[in-house]
């Protein structure tokens, strides 16, 4: 059988490498949840309001949660 993501696995992987890069331009993530494979984010502060937030959901967030955890279907945003 399958083993689904961890929630905490995909903390830990926001906390040490998403979270910095989003701090650094003056917004945040919230994890929301992790189910069937598919992770629910939150932007929040400058990158919540941002017109390129859906790029840098997929190819800030999404790229760099699959890259450490590939059984991850997709990344979206609430």
């Amino acid at each position: 059988m399958k083993q689904s993501v961890e929630k905490t696995k995909v903390e830990e992987i926001i906390e040490e490498h998403i979270r910095p890069m989003l701090e650094a331009d003056g917004g945040d993530i919230k994890l929301i949840d992790v189910k069937d494979d598919i992770v629910k984010v939150q932007l929040i502060g400058a990158c919540g309001s941002c017109p390129m937030s859906q790029l840098t959901l997929r190819q800030g967030v999404e790229s760099i949660l699959k890259q450490y955890i590939p059984e991850i279907k997709s990344v979206v945003g609430v």
